[in-house]
């Protein structure tokens, strides 16, 4: 038994970093270096890892990789409420670690973009280079906020609950045990294209989270390596209710709608 869990908790550990790896590594290279111009290539790595990541921990841990999908399988599937402290802590872990080994590469970058950019890390401003880990809105684009702060908190949180609904909804609807049209080693990379079409969508306006250890790991791990309390006032509570909550609430929805419709 304890086996069993060290297996499923090193599947979401290691499933969540190459999330984050993938993903935020594309960030940091479209902000640093301007590697990847506009939100689809950026959001195209994002998909990309996470159909990789699905399909390298799936046999694992069924592959949640997300806490809002974790809560949702409990809600709606049956997924043991006793195991869902470890998945999270082990989703939480892995986007972490995937966050300090992002900050060593890309670390020299990030310092000179922000010369260059004349922002000081950890000052109001600094969002412009921490959002290379934690996600703002709307989305800086490598700019501080402070210069045209448009997107209403509420019209954030709606975006993050019906992405997060959309997202969830799919994924319930391609593993449904009566789902016999899908094939199963097409789940993943449909998976990851859903998450890329949401990106280029939702992207400008939120920075599309929808999984909110992928948001508060790295978010904490850029609170400690210099940018202080930035990531936590930027938006205020934002990173709380539009990144946390929100997320949280679309899952339960998106699976609650698929339940209704796999009912019936």
């Amino acid at each position: 038994m304890l086996c069993d869990r060290w297996k499923t908790w090193a599947g979401e550990l290691l499933g969540t970093f190459i999330l984050v790896f993938f993903g935020c590594g594309s960030v940091a290279a479209a902000v640093t270096t301007g590697a990847q111009v506009g939100v689809f290539q950026v959001a195209i790595v994002w998909g990309l890892g996470i159909a990789t990541a699905i399909g390298m921990t799936g046999h694992l841990s069924g592959a949640h990789l997300n806490p809002a999908v974790t809560i949702a399988l409990a809600v709606w599937r049956g997924f043991s409420w006793r195991n869902v402290a470890g998945y999270i802590l082990s989703q939480m872990a892995g986007a972490f670690l995937a966050a300090a080994v992002l900050f060593v590469c890309f670390g020299p970058a990030i310092s000179r973009f922000e010369e260059k950019s004349g922002i000081v890390r950890g000052q109001e401003g600094s969002e412009a280079s921490a959002m290379i880990f934690g996600e703002y809105f709307p989305n800086p684009g490598g700019k501080p906020l402070t210069d045209d702060p448009w997107m209403p908190r509420m019209t954030a949180v709606a975006v993050e609950v019906i992405g997060t609904a959309v997202l969830v909804l799919v994924i319930f609807s391609l593993t449904d045990p009566k789902n016999t049209s899908q094939p199963k080693s097409t789940v993943p990379l449909t998976i990851g294209l859903t998450v890329t079409l949401l990106i280029s969508l939702f992207g400008p306006l939120t920075m599309a989270c929808f999984n909110p250890a992928r948001d508060l790991a790295p978010r904490l791990f850029s609170a400690m390596a210099g940018w202080g309390s930035v990531p936590f006032t930027a938006n205020g509570s934002g990173w709380l209710t539009v990144y946390i909550l929100a997320p949280i609430a679309g899952a339960i929805l998106g699976g609650g709608v698929s339940k209704l419709i796999a009912g019936r």
